[in-house]
């Protein structure tokens, strides 16, 4: 029977689609893109192997032809796809509507070859009158977006394949070059460069706890004598002393104590009372952007996680499309949201006119919508029936949704200040007259009400001539501090306000530079690798236009125009690769004038010494000789980063090596020597000396945030003698204290080989822990994977030794027995899910993954001995041409050439 085909990008949209769609349509996925260039050189096809261009995947002799190519794991998938295409009376591509979605569309149109009519189904959010509006109004594949995004992923493959070869010659084997990436990356170490060159400045003020009416409330000093009293940014960063022509009088910590001193028992005085009317108007609606900085500011959730919960939640029809940059508000939105304002806060909390927003970015598309909650009625984030994360980035959504739709927030800023003596002090106040829309939102804060009562400073009724009484004042030092690191949501925004990339490739760019190691992300801070150091300056010198963020911006800009007819493609392409001046002329040119030594060195500000990047990793090369008249070199503890390291810290590395390890003293059971010492992991400690004939030392590492110069000797001994005893569990068993890969532990030995582990919290000494605290941790539930803590615990099925609880992951909701996962059905939430459910689901994948080993199995043992085996089908698509345009700027069909799968 005839049917109607649709084709989207991933099984959960597919589920989500199908209950919108009449009974004769089949909703299939192609799970993402099905070809693209070749990733590595199996995938190229023989016919192409020889030529020098194959391993770009970009055939730059003739016009930048790209050789497109079914990845293997994509063949089946593609076969699937042209079987349930036969039968079919109409396709319909439903991808998502931005460029990487009309480009998918393109490939499935060109690789399936359909005889059958080819329609192009687009929408925004994933509701019933959404798809059934989207039926009426199917349009061809748009071939000036397709055009758009094949031209940077040339660009991209250009840049990437050209540059990464020579990063591995000269600095690394492994490394990659990208033209957003490394513009990225050089954000990140010209901020550790200037961290590393701030020089702190030390400066003292007075602060005083004053009381007027039984409220108690701070003043800080602002003049003394007539003259301004210095703060922060009043001082240089780079010399650390007072900015020249900076009008203030800088206290030593003598005179703020003795002015301190001076003034606890004189007379206070209000000298003056200033009330200014301020406002705060909402935030726009979210975009890419904007939902990924503040998902990892109240949320603490990386880009990519972000963008995985949000695809997840549009999939879902939960929310619409997540990838834009526009915070336009369709009219139902915007009705949408005004109810919600209505009915949950009033109307005195609805703004008289709808609120429309403008874009202030640049290179700003306003073919999207904002990202909102779907449908012509939002859920409130209680009525989704979400959980976990995906709950947390709805409620952000709806919370800002709304909010954009309720009126200014009027506050009052107050200014009080008092004069005692010689000196002035003065009071700052903020008092909130009408909330508006902090009742529903305010940026950087998860809680509302509560952020609420931060925003207000309240200060007690003061008039001039008033006498509050000091009841504390004390001298307070302070020193300046360096340029923050940047955080996931601050280099996000930076890399939007510089134009360079699209919001839609932040999160996997960010993800590129850390699973590369060009940095390191601890406590929600970016730091640079001496890597990044490395290969940044490498390109600032030979390449300075590829890091240069103007340059990066004006290439978007250009490819924007491209997207709309106003740049050609090839003469583009032609000029930035080709020609004296073209990234491959500038490659091969510069490729021998390279000193790869020279990058491998790198010298980092206020340090004496130089750090190499070696074959076997990261080291120190002292400028003095040694005893043999070379210079001293000493390797650098793996996971040190240019931020740890110090002239200290370096200094103490370069003397173990020369000198030996130091003695923190004696076990005093043994008479052994303790030492303290740095290895590749990091600094132990270690009882005894190493020796080819006596048994390995016992070794500790030190536990996270202790410094190497904090280490006494019992600490030292108290760690050697880890794993502690500290008792019995009370249903049997010992309970041990002890120090592993990932940190402190408590350890339940139950018997029979079955352990049970928990992390020790941060206000916890492995040294010091007893057994009341451990049952207490133990009887907390244990986490899951990636650290996430159980749902709800469903209990230990009957016949089984393991409880099987339930979890929030990244793709959803699952249940957990043992080492057996097993998703929950769509629509089922933790509440609803039963232990003999979870059985089921449970048994059902165990089940699956024998089956598909038994599979495995067979499949190996069919090939009777000494068979040849036959020649495989290559079922890789030939070069496909770079679409042309006509003299209308429409693509020319006769441009595509799709080869059977019996061709090579």
């Amino acid at each position: 029977m005839a049917h109607t085909l649709v084709i989207v990008e991933s099984p959960t949209k597919a589920r989500t689609i199908k209950g919108f769609l009449p009974k004769d349509f089949e909703v299939v996925a192609s799970m993402g893109h099905v070809r693209d260039l070749p990733n590595n050189a199996s995938e190229i096809p023989l016919a192409q192997k020889g030529e020098k261009w194959s391993k770009i995947g970009v055939n730059t002799t003739a016009d930048f032809e790209p050789l497109y190519v079914v990845p293997k794991e994509k063949k089946k998938i593609v076969k699937e796809l042209k079987a349930s295409l036969k039968g079919a009376s109409e396709l319909l591509l439903a991808t998502d509507e931005d460029r990487e979605g009309e480009s998918i569309s393109w490939h499935l149109m060109q690789l399936l070859a359909p005889k059958i009519p080819v329609k192009r189904m687009v929408f925004h959010e994933i509701t019933k009158e959404a798809i059934s509006k989207a039926l009426t109004k199917t349009r061809e594949v748009d071939l000036e977006l397709v055009h758009a995004q094949e031209t940077r992923r040339i660009l991209d493959r250009l840049v990437g394949y050209t540059l990464s070869p020579l990063l591995w010659k000269k600095v690394s084997w492994g490394l990659s070059a990208g033209r957003v990436q490394s513009v990225a990356v050089r954000l990140l170490v010209q901020r550790e460069r200037a961290r590393r060159a701030f020089k702190s400045g030390t400066y003292w003020d007075v602060k005083a706890k004053l009381q007027k009416d039984n409220i108690n409330f701070d003043s800080r000093l602002i003049d003394f004598e007539g003259e301004k009293i210095a703060i922060g940014s009043d001082f240089d960063e780079s010399t650390g002393s007072l900015k020249k022509g900076a009008n203030v009088r800088l206290l030593t910590e003598k005179e703020a104590k003795d002015l301190a001193g001076l003034i606890r028992s004189a007379n206070w005085t209000v000298s003056s009372v200033d009330e200014k009317p301020s406002i705060r108007k909402p935030v726009p609606p979210f975009t890419t952007s904007t939902l990924q900085q503040e998902s990892n500011r109240k949320l603490r959730l990386s880009a990519r996680e972000t963008m995985r919960c949000a695809q997840g939640l549009y999939e879902r029809g939960f929310i619409t499309y997540m990838r834009t940059d526009s915070v336009n508000l369709s009219e139902q939105a915007i009705r949408a949201a005004r109810e919600c304002v209505r009915s949950r806060y009033g109307e005195e909390y609805l703004t008289q006119k709808p609120r429309q927003f403008a874009n202030k970015t640049r290179n700003t598309q306003e073919a999207h919508e904002a990202i909102r909650p779907a449908g012509e009625i939002f859920k409130t984030p209680k009525e989704t029936g979400l959980q976990g994360r995906d709950l947390s980035v709805y409620e952000l959504i709806w919370k800002r949704t709304v909010a954009s739709q309720m009126p200014d927030a009027r506050l009052t800023m107050l200014s009080v200040d008092f004069s005692v003596g010689k000196a002035s002090f003065r009071s700052n106040g903020k008092r909130i007259d009408f909330p508006g829309f902090f009742r529903a939102y305010v940026e950087g804060s998860d809680d509302p009400d509560g952020a609420l009562e931060q925003q207000e400073v309240l200060l007690p009724s003061l008039k001039l001539g008033d006498l509050p009484e000091p009841k504390e004042v004390e001298a307070i030092g302070h020193q300046t501090q360096p340029p923050a690191r940047y955080s996931e949501a601050s280099l996000v925004k930076t890399l939007e306000k510089e134009g360079i990339g699209r919001p839609s490739t932040y999160a996997s760019i960010i993800g590129t530079i850390v699973d590369r190691g060009y940095s390191i992300l601890q406590n929600n801070s970016l730091t640079p690798s001496f890597t990044a150091f490395a290969v940044t300056a490498l390109l600032e010198e030979h390449f300075p236009d590829l890091v240069d963020t103007g340059f990066t911006a004006r290439m978007e800009t250009t490819l924007d125009e491209i997207s709309t007819g106003k740049v050609q493609w090839l003469p583009y392409l032609k000029s930035f690769y080709k020609g004296d001046k073209g990234l491959e002329s500038q490659v091969q040119q510069r490729e021998g004038d390279i000193d790869g030594g020279e990058f491998r060195s790198i010298s980092l500000e206020g340090l004496s010494c130089l750090v190499r990047l070696g074959k076997y990793g990261t080291y120190l090369e002292s400028k003095h000789s040694g005893e043999d008249g070379k210079p001293i070199t000493a390797s650098i503890p793996e996971e040190t980063t240019p931020a740890d390291l110090d002239e200290e810290k370096a200094e103490m590395i370069l003397k173990q090596k020369a000198e030996g390890p130091e003695s923190l003293g004696t076990d005093p059971e043994t008479g052994e020597d303790i030492f303290l010492l740095l290895g590749k992991y990091g600094p132990y400690v270690q009882r005894g000396e190493l020796s080819e004939d006596g048994p390995k030392p016992k070794r500790s590492s030190l536990p996270k945030g202790v410094k190497p110069e904090d280490i006494k000797l019992e600490d030292a001994l108290g760690l050697l003698q880890l794993p502690r005893n500290l008792g019995d569990h009370p249903e049997g068993g010992r309970i041990q204290a002890g120090l592993g890969r990932f940190g402190p532990y408590i350890v339940w030995s139950k018997g029979k080989g079955e352990k049970d582990y928990r992390s020790l919290k941060g206000e916890d000494d492995v040294l010091k822990v007893e057994i009341d605290r451990a049952l207490e941790l133990l009887a907390m539930p244990k986490r899951g994977r990636g650290g996430r803590t159980a749902l709800k615990d469903l209990g230990v099925p009957k016949g089984s030794k393991d409880n099987i609880q339930v979890y929030d992951g990244p793709y959803g909701l699952y249940v957990k027995q043992g080492k057996v996962n097993a998703s929950l059905p769509e629509g089922k939430t933790a509440d609803e899910i039963t232990l003999e459910q979870a059985v089921e689901l449970l048994l059902a994948k165990a089940t699956s993954k024998k089956s598909t080993r038994k599979k495995t199995t067979r499949k190996k043992t069919t090939t009777k001995p000494g068979a040849k085996k036959g020649k495989e089908k290559n079922t890789t698509t030939k070069s496909v041409k770079a679409p042309r345009t006509t003299k209308t700027g429409r693509l020319r069909a006769s441009a595509v050439r799709v080869i059977k799968p019996s061709d090579s």
